[in-house]
């Protein structure tokens, strides 16, 4: 057989496994994405549910220990496969970690939804390898179109999710050829997504001042204060997952959590106290927290609210709950950036779009995915303040990040250790 009939075969090849894959992970996420909203629904009209938070620790945990010890490492596993490929990413995985959110969103547990969307893409996508017969090379790839239709499909955002799966794979680890089929497959799980029903959150940024030198030193500012936090997110988390690694029987540590969580979610008080007597626990900080995003771009956050959700969603996955970082993230940012009004002169809602996407930066150590992320979602003349306010995340977030597989082979740890070198001349 010729060389280029080879190739069109191979292209033809790559055309379907990117329709199939697009199609399959689109459907699977807006399925998740309903049955997550029911599950908040559910739990803000019945908030008795958090009581239930260390039995479903209990069970999330113990389904993992003894159903899933293989998958346990969640995203850092599609990253281990891509860098070093062993074995398939079982199966198991995308079930698993579609129940364990759900239920952890249910209970009241703070989490959020891209980790799941992104492990039931890279799952289902990596069931392809042996039907078609991929060696290592090829296999990589489809690991990256599956993480590409996740992110896209359950953010509505196709280019950042599209980058997002090339850079968490570290671009000097890509080929050109897998550049196409991320971007391809990710519109087509978009698309498909939207298909089914599914409406995704929009944020506005109304007002935008026009760009200009003046603007560079509040912009430096805000950066350099999203990237702290970035870190104090990553921090927090190595803390709590110290702590909870004492508890050596892993079911037991989610379980704990949840009663840790009960006492947590309690002491922040209650609210909507109506004409019938009845008050309603406090469920700001739990779950997505959506609302709060929504309203931190057009009025007033608490002071301390960022700080709140940063402690509880740490603490919620640290001890085992399932679920991502990356929303929850979003929240941290943009109530930090809604409060930096204070004293930075920017809108409200231009600081709370940047703080949206520049924690998100500096946690990931995903800056490109990040602008991208940043313009499609507020446009060219925002995407400007929030790709500087990226760089500068990025840059003032430390050497480690949320995903832990990263951290030896990343541009920023060779950065940062560069610059050890130089201070240690």
């Amino acid at each position: 057989m010729s060389a280029a009939k080879i190739h069109i075969i191979n292209l033809f090849k790559w055309i379907f496994i990117c329709i199939i894959v697009g199609i399959l992970i689109g459907s699977v996420v807006a399925f998740f994405l309903n049955s997550l909203d029911f599950a908040t629904n559910w739990r803000e009209t019945h908030t008795w549910i958090i009581y239930s938070l260390p039995i479903v620790g209990l069970a999330i945990g113990a389904m993992y220990y003894y159903f899933g010890a293989e998958v346990k490492k969640g995203n850092n596993l599609l990253l281990e496969q891509h860098n070093s490929p062993e074995s398939k990413v079982p199966f198991k995985m995308a079930p698993l970690v579609y129940i364990g959110t759900i239920l952890t969103h249910l209970a009241g547990g703070s989490a959020g939804r891209e980790g799941t969307a992104v492990q039931m893409g890279g799952a289902i996508a990596d069931q392809f390898t042996d039907l078609f017969k991929l060696n290592d090379t090829q296999r990589k790839t489809i690991l990256i179109i599956g993480i590409s239709a996740g992110f896209a499909a359950v953010f509505g955002t196709p280019i950042a999710g599209a980058i997002f799966a090339l850079e968490i794979m570290l671009f000097k680890n890509i080929r050109v050829a897998d550049i196409l089929p991320s971007f391809a497959t990710a519109f087509i799980a978009h698309y498909t997504c939207l298909a089914w029903g599914i409406h995704h959150t929009v944020y506005a940024i109304p007002v935008v001042p026009n760009f200009n030198m003046n603007v560079l030193v509040p912009i430096f500012l805000a950066g350099l204060i999203f990237g702290t936090t970035a870190l104090l997110f990553t921090a927090a988390n190595n803390v709590w997952a110290k702590l909870f690694s004492e508890i050596k029987y892993e079911p037991l540590r989610p379980f704990i959590g949840g009663i840790v969580l009960i006492i947590a979610i309690l002491l922040l008080g209650y609210h909507n106290t109506g004409a019938n007597g009845f008050s309603f626990i406090n469920t700001k900080f739990i779950g997505l927290g959506i609302p709060s995003i929504s309203d931190a771009f057009m009025s007033p956050a608490g002071k301390y609210d960022f700080t709140i959700k940063l402690l509880l969603t740490t603490f919620t996955l640290s001890a085992g709950f399932k679920g991502g970082e990356v929303t929850p993230l979003f929240f941290i940012g943009a109530t930090l950036g809604n409060i930096l009004f204070l004293f930075i002169p920017l809108p409200m809602a231009l600081l709370a779009g940047m703080g949206f996407v520049a924690v998100f930066a500096g946690a990931t150590h995903c800056a490109i995915a990040s602008i991208a992320l940043g313009f499609e979602m507020f446009g060219m003349g925002a995407g400007i303040y929030v790709g500087l306010a990226c760089i500068v995340a990025y840059f003032s977030s430390g050497s480690k990040g949320i995903y832990s597989a990263q951290l030896k082979e990343g541009a920023k740890y060779q950065f940062y250790n560069y610059l050890k070198r130089i201070s240690d001349l």
